[in-house]
């Protein structure tokens, strides 16, 4: 009798334990993502490690509670997130959302620097240069907004927020103002450069003004899980 028992209790365990090994299984570690997949830049916990670019005569650049104003210089003011990579940022496959206004001036206030497949592949996108209409990516195969396929014309007013929005995917890059499609390159071959000068202060990633004063809020960074449309 109590052999039988001991075999009952037995079973009963082994039971267990079967139904046990084919609950819910463990997450993958390799597919666990790893770090976040979604950045908001002026947000409380990464607006304090922007810093403002070493420009020679910079009008000099004020917090906001949502991004950053950078006052007119002599001739160009910036901020610079010098932490990137350290961050874990992405250098390619990604999607960068800002809005930026023109308070005041004559040529471009919200133009934003960013790696497009490398820190040494940085291009700039300009908003409202070459006296305040200028866009357009600068720069491609050695030629800047204003030369490229790039480059249109678009009027802008003192006060207004703007929307822009740039995909980079390793083939291609993507630009809208106010959703509204802008422009695209393809990258994959191409020279990619920055325009000669101080712009440089905002690699890896950063935002200039060119006289003007401007405003920069809302800027958020995602990585893109496939290709744009």
């Amino acid at each position: 009798m109590r052999g039988r028992i001991v075999r009952s209790l037995a079973c009963a365990v082994l039971l267990l334990a079967g139904l046990a090994s084919c609950g819910p299984a463990k997450p993958d570690a390799a597919s666990t993502p790893k770090g976040p997949v979604r950045w908001e830049l002026f947000g409380k916990e990464l607006i304090g490690r922007w810093k403002e670019a070493e420009m020679l005569n910079s009008g000099g650049v004020q917090q906001e509670t949502d991004g950053y104003t950078l006052k007119a210089g002599s001739p160009m003011t910036g901020i610079v997130f010098p932490t990137w990579e350290k961050d874990g940022l992405p250098l390619t496959s990604y999607r960068v959302t800002y809005e930026a206004m023109r308070v005041s001036g004559k040529d471009f206030f919200g133009s934003l620097t960013f790696p497009a497949g490398g820190v040494e592949r940085c291009v700039t996108f300009v908003l409202g240069g070459w006296g305040g209409s200028q866009v357009g990516i600068s720069s491609i195969d050695g030629l800047d907004a204003s030369m490229n396929a790039t480059g249109s014309a678009q009027k802008f007013e003192d006060g207004k927020w703007y929307r822009i929005r740039i995909e980079v995917t390793p083939e291609t890059l993507f630009v809208w103002l106010d959703d509204r499609s802008l422009a695209k390159a393809n990258i994959a071959k191409a020279d990619l450069s920055l325009r000669s000068g101080e712009i440089d202060r905002c690699v890896p990633f950063g935002f200039a003004s060119y006289g003007t004063e401007g405003r920069i809020r809302n800027c958020t960074v995602e990585a893109l899980s496939g290709s744009p449309p």
